[in-house]
């Protein structure tokens, strides 16, 4: 499915984001920005525009610009949506935007998801290119059934977005599949989730971009 982008919906937003970005950036603590009635209205007017689009915020450095990073939630139908949305944004003191989550150095060891902490050493993964299609499997321990319902998935996929980044996630990769991991994770042909960004740059190119072309 073609995005047609709604010019009049996306420009409404980034005269939404001007009015309001200094109550925005006076609001945050620590990279928490506490109005959330101003954050659920940004949501609502993207959600408009696309429906899975999302966003949230990082700051590399202490005293450096707050960035607002736009993506689709793994819908690779959304990406003109996302890209179409930052193309349009506006130079503004104090902040930055930016389409997708990049690659991230160094990479992180461990996720925090409220009570649950998750080490990159626990998971193992495959990854092959079968009939011009790549296709990635997470091997874990006790794999779950009903996804949503496990923490581990989310961390896997803040641990993806690190290693490949969220764009080449959602462009290369055909099918991702999740599996109990073996006894033996070596001898099952199996390499470490740390080691997947070396394995997926020499194959990447052997593959077309699925999902959607961007011209």
């Amino acid at each position: 499915m073609n995005f047609k982008p709604d010019l009049k919906r996306i420009e409404a937003f980034w005269q939404q984001i001007e009015r309001t970005l200094d109550q925005l950036l006076q609001s945050q603590q620590e990279m928490h920005f506490d109005a959330e009635g101003l954050l659920t209205t940004y949501r609502d007017s993207l959600q408009k525009i696309d429906r899975n689009l999302t966003f949230h915020f990082e700051r590399e450095h202490e005293e450096g610009p707050v960035e607002m990073i736009f993506g689709c939630d793994g819908y690779p139908e959304s990406i003109h949506a996302v890209l179409s949305v930052v193309g349009a944004a506006p130079e503004l003191s104090g902040i930055s935007f930016r389409a997708f989550n990049h690659r991230y150095d160094p990479i992180p060891s461990c996720v925090n998801l409220g009570e649950e902490l998750c080490d990159i050493e626990e998971f193992w993964c495959s990854l092959r290119v079968i009939n011009g299609k790549m296709q990635l499997a997470v091997y874990l321990q006790d794999a779950p059934k009903i996804l949503e319902m496990d923490p581990r998935v989310e961390a896997v996929m803040i641990f993806l977005d690190a290693l490949i980044g969220e764009y080449e996630l959602m462009t290369r990769v055909w099918a991702l599949d999740w599996c109990e991991l073996p006894q033996d994770p070596i001898d099952f042909g199996l390499i470490p989730l740390q080691q997947l960004r070396v394995a997926f740059d020499q194959m990447k190119d052997d593959v077309k971009p699925v999902g959607i072309t961007i011209h």
